[in-house]
Formats: structure tokens, sequence, C-alpha cells
């Protein structure tokens, strides 16, 4: 045993021991300090962003690449048991492993256990290491369309991968896969994170998926229990609502995490801010004095009575993203601790941002405010000790100290031939390969030898360049021009495609989710987006101008296939990818000009099916009407 666990045995048994005399006598100063470093260690903190000295009123959008001293102070006189890293924290591998380095170091120093250091990256829509640094691979959506002739063989390669890439780095946890059974067309943050809509489907998928990361050393956490496939409303925004009654609950939504769970041990399962009336019909009144029902991250009927119970988990169960507008619009921060934690969850991500010292004092109160709610009975103490177990087993199952490099130079070689190596980068042209469905072709493809000029009209400049270099590489002597759909109405548009022989037309729906994005921060962002409806009636208009003028048509849907109705009666040919992953990289031209490059998987296996080199062997992991 090492000497965290010992340290640990003792804080422990130390608080079992008080609460046991609480009745008789009052709490002493050690018992509460001892209560604390337990609420301490069921906090995740996230570091996105810091700002020393940040004046009232200001945002901070400084990202932390370093760990500033207060920062690791406020580890080590806190205790807090992990942090989570967004996209913004990370730059180069030496820098990402000096960073997690210094992280554990603070907590070390202190005597403390090591921290689980976690990270969003699912693959596809959902990653937070850079494209240029890492393998991002199609997506979950993409394995789905893939699995009706590959099986589980890119769900374990995928998951394979991503696990050896993240630990190279010094991340220990993954939040991923999400086995959110998609059957809601209209879903706005889960549709491509998805397998798809069958839920048995789903479950092998996630499964094999899953294990395969927990193999190569890495914690998963399924999401987003008890299932986030059937919301019309994103939880970072609102309080989505499911009304399946429970024999649906149970075939489809409950399926993946049940199967998960009778037949391995998932390390963690992350809970989901969503009402399930049937699940919980209790309502409590909210912070603006509103009467609504619990969701299911402060339900101890569904975290405790279904998942602990019921489901019979043994492992941990962390909150999905305090700070989310399905729970913050509705508690304070406290209260939503205390509730949660009383629901069972065992640790709670990101219930106070840390942007500045000014709140530093926020976590501190939290972590007292919380342990004076065990005292005074409001939180079970025995509860309280059994969460803190399970966590720190799971740190001693997965050796999570023995992940900390003692040398950042030699960790980092080592992590440049792990990270986005070529049997990685093959794996992830594999899966782009093998994905892709096509749904309908007229003869228009392979391309016949006739054509000469093709016309583009693409999402964005970036898919504009990674089409046309997919495309040029292989048709040299093609004349290639193409519009990007993100500003103003391309004016010179319906010139070119009068000039074309093809025309190319390609579709990003759903847009951006703030999960994507990263999180609440890009709130801002997230609602300053290009106006989608004006994106979707400026292609119909081109598509239809270039089917009036009997101009061969091919549509690609870049993302979920629910759209392919609205384009298909001005298409010739639909393809649907799943995914527009794209690394960027840079050339000296022939003028010593630094030029930018975009290409990515999906682009070179659509080009390969235009041009007959490959061909689409995917299936449609989804309906479309």
């Amino acid at each position: 045993m090492s000497k965290f666990s010992i340290k640990y045995l003792y804080v422990v048994l130390g608080a079992m021991i008080t609460a046991s005399c609480a009745v008789q006598s009052p709490p002493s100063a050690k018992f509460n300090s001892q209560l604390e470093a337990q609420i301490a260690q069921k906090i995740m903190l996230d570091i996105r962003y810091f700002c020393p000295e940040l004046q009232e009123g200001e945002r901070c959008t400084t990202p932390v690449t370093t760990l500033p001293d207060s920062l690791a102070k406020l580890i080590g006189d806190t205790d807090v048991g992990g942090i989570v890293l967004f996209a913004n924290n990370l730059v180069d591998t030496r820098q990402i492993i000096q960073l997690n380095k210094d992280l554990q170091t603070a907590a070390l120093k202190a005597g403390h256990q090591p921290l689980l250091i976690s990270i969003d990256q699912e693959g596809g829509r959902v990653v937070r290491i850079p494209h240029s640094l890492g393998t991002s691979f199609s997506g979950n959506m993409a394995i789905g369309a893939s699995a009706e002739v590959n099986g589980t063989k890119f769900a374990v390669q995928t998951g394979s991968v991503i696990a050896k890439e993240l630990l190279a780095l010094g991340v220990n946890v993954n939040f991923a896969p999400t086995v959110d059974v998609n059957v809601n067309p209209d879903n706005p943050v889960i549709n491509v994170r998805s397998f798809g809509e069958d839920a048995d489907l789903v479950a092998k998928l996630g499964l094999a998926q899953m294990n395969a990361m927990q193999q190569q050393g890495i914690i998963s956490s399924l999401k987003h229990f008890p299932g986030h496939g059937d919301t019309n409303v994103d939880s970072h925004t609102g309080l989505p609502r499911v009304d399946h009654d429970r024999k649906t609950i149970d075939s489809i939504d409950l399926k993946p995490f049940k199967y998960a769970i009778d037949n391995s041990a998932p390390g963690m399962i992350m809970t989901a801010h969503i009402q399930y009336p049937e699940l919980d019909d209790t309502e409590f009144t909210a912070k603006d004095g509103s009467s609504t029902i619990l969701p299911a991250t402060m339900s101890r009927k569904i975290l405790t009575d279904l998942l602990r119970h019921e489901l019979n988990y043994q492992g941990v169960i962390v909150t999905d993203a305090m700070n989310m507008a399905g729970i913050a619009h509705f508690f304070d921060p406290t209260e939503a601790v205390i509730q949660t934690f009383h629901a069972g969850s065992d640790i709670a991500l990101m219930p106070v941002s840390v942007r500045s010292p000014a709140d530093f004092a926020k976590v501190k109160q939290l972590i007292r405010d919380v342990s004076q709610a065990v005292i005074d009975g409001r939180l079970d103490q025995q509860e309280i000790t059994q969460s803190v177990q399970r966590i720190d087993a799971l740190k001693q199952q997965y050796a999570i100290d023995k992940l900390i490099p003692e040398d950042v130079d030699i960790a980092t070689v080592k992590a440049n031939g792990v990270l986005g190596n070529k049997a990685h980068r093959e794996i992830e042209q594999e899966l782009a390969n093998n994905a892709i469905v096509s749904i309908a072709n007229n003869g228009v493809y392979p391309l016949a030898k006739s054509i000469r000029t093709v016309h583009l009209n693409m999402p964005d400049k970036t898919k504009c360049m990674a089409m046309t270099l997919a495309l040029k590489t292989r048709l040299p002597k093609v004349t290639f021009s193409c519009s990007s759909l993100a500003g103003k109405t391309p004016g010179d548009a319906m010139t070119l495609i009068k000039q074309a022989d093809l025309v190319i037309s390609a579709d990003i729906t759903p847009q951006q989710s703030m999960a994507e994005m990263g999180g609440m921060d890009d709130i801002q962002q997230w609602r300053d987006r290009a106006d989608k409806k004006t994106q979707t009636a400026t292609l119909l208009d081109l598509m239809q101008q270039a089917k009036a003028l009997g101009k061969p048509s091919i549509f690609i849907s870049m993302r979920t296939p629910y759209n392919v109705p609205l384009y298909a009666p001005y298409s010739d040919a639909i393809l649907a990818t799943f995914a527009h992953n794209l690394r960027e990289s840079h050339y000296i031209d022939d003028y010593g000009r630094l030029v930018s490059q975009y290409q990515g998987p999906i682009f070179n296996a659509v080009a390969d099916i235009l041009t007959g080199k490959l061909e689409a062997t995917g299936a449609l992991p989804v309906s479309i009407k």
C-alpha cells in the first residue's frame, strides 16, 4: 500500500470513529479538518482560464497552460480530488506533460492523494487535444455506421488509441464513451456523439470502447445517465425532460449502462442534468421560487435507488458540469453540491468557477459549507466515507501515481512517439473509409473522365480548402472553384455553377454545441454563431438553381444525416460522413510564402469514393425520413 493510501486510511478511519461519537459530543476541530479533506476529495475543479489580477466586472479568458503558484497552493491547501482540462489548456506535448506533472506535484507535496486529471476526448465532435497533435477520429456515429461490416473493430481500436495518447500526456480520466441512444433527430447536443439509435448496437459498441480504454489503463466514464438521447434541449442551456415510460427507459435509455455494468466494471458513470418524471417526479423549489421536477443529477431515486441498488453499480458516480444551466439556473452552487451528494454522486464536477484569486475563498467556503451539512445531519457521514473510499479505490486500482513522470523531457520524447503516430493515423483513415454511407447515386460517381470543372459549395473556407485539396490530389487535370457559405451569400457562386460540369454541396447540421466548444464559458460565442437558417436557405437556393440548369449534383451530409431529405430533391447522389475533422499544416511555397493547408481523413475518403478508388460500405445507424 502506498503512503497516500495509508494517509487516507487514517483520514477515513478517523472520520468514521468521530462520526460514531458525534451524538455524545460536539465535533472537534480535528474532525472538521478530516471531514473537509473528505469533501474536498469529492470536488473536481476546472482551470480553463485564470487571471491573477482580474478586476471586478472583467471576464477572464487567459488559458492556464502553466500552473500558477497560487493555483498550486489552492490544490495543496484544500486537497481537492481532481482537475478537468479543456482544449485551452493544451498547446503542445511537453507543455501538457509539464502542466499535468505540476498539478500532481502540488497535491503530492502537500501530502495528498494524486489527482484525477480528466478530459473530454470522445473522438469526433468532442476532442480537447489539438487535431494536429493527437488522433481525433470521426466519432461514435461513424463507428456505428461502420459496424454492420466491421462489428466492434473500430470501437476497440479508437478506445485503445485514445487511451494511449491520453496516458502519454498524464491524463488519467476520460469522460467517454457517450452511450446515449440518439432517438431524437432534433437532439442538439448528442446526435453524432452517439453510436446510433439502436440500443443494442450502442450497448455493444459502448462496452467495447470502454473496455479498450480501461484495458490500456485510463479510467473511463460512461455518459450521460440515465440517457440524453431523446432530448431537444441542450442541458448546457436549459433543463431537458424525457417523458418515456419505464418500459421504454429500460429498453432504450438504460440498456447501454446496464449492459456495461453487467458485463464489465465502468470506472465512472456521469450523470445527466435531465428530468425523468417516470423515474422520479419529486418537485423542488428552485432559487427563483418556481417549482420543477428534480433532474437526475439531484435525484436519490435515480442515482442511489436505481443506479447504485437496482443496477448494482459499484463504481464512482460523477456529475456533469455543475455550472451548466440545467443545474445552475435552479440551484445555488452550495445547495447543488449538497443535493447531488445526497442523491448519491461521488464527485461534483466544476461546482464553482476559479478564474482569479478572489475565487479561492469560494472553493474553501464550499468545502466548509458542505462539511457543515454533514455535521448538521443533512448528509450522512457513513455515505460520505463510503464515497471517498470508492474514489480512493479507483485511484489505487488504476495506479494513477505511477503515471506521473520523473523526467518531463523523457516523457515528452515517449509521448511524441505515441501521439498521432503513423499507426494511429492509419486507423483514423481506415475508420473514415469504412464509415461513409452512400445514400443515393444516380450514376454520378465514380466521376466521368469528361468532367473538367467542379464547383464546391462548402460550409466554410477550411472545408473548401480540404475538399479541394483532396480532390485535386486525385484529379490534377480538373479545375476546382469553391464558395464558402460561412459569411455573406457568395456573389459569384452562380457564375461558377454555370461554368461547372459538376456541383458538390455540403452541409453541417446541427451547429456546434457548447459541449464541442468546451462549456459554459463559451455561451456568448455559441450565441454569436453564424445564422444557420440563412446558410441553409442560401445552400438550398444554389442547389435548386444548379438543378434547374441540369448540372449533376452531389450532396454531402457532414454531421447528422437527418438533413438529407431537405436537400435530396436537388441531388443526384448523396453521401453521409458523420464528421469533418481537419488538421492544419503549413509549408513554404515557391515564392517563399507561408501557406496554410487543411486536410482530414473524411475528405480523403470522400475523394477516393468519388474517383472510384474506394467503395462506400457504411450503413446508416439512424433513420431518416
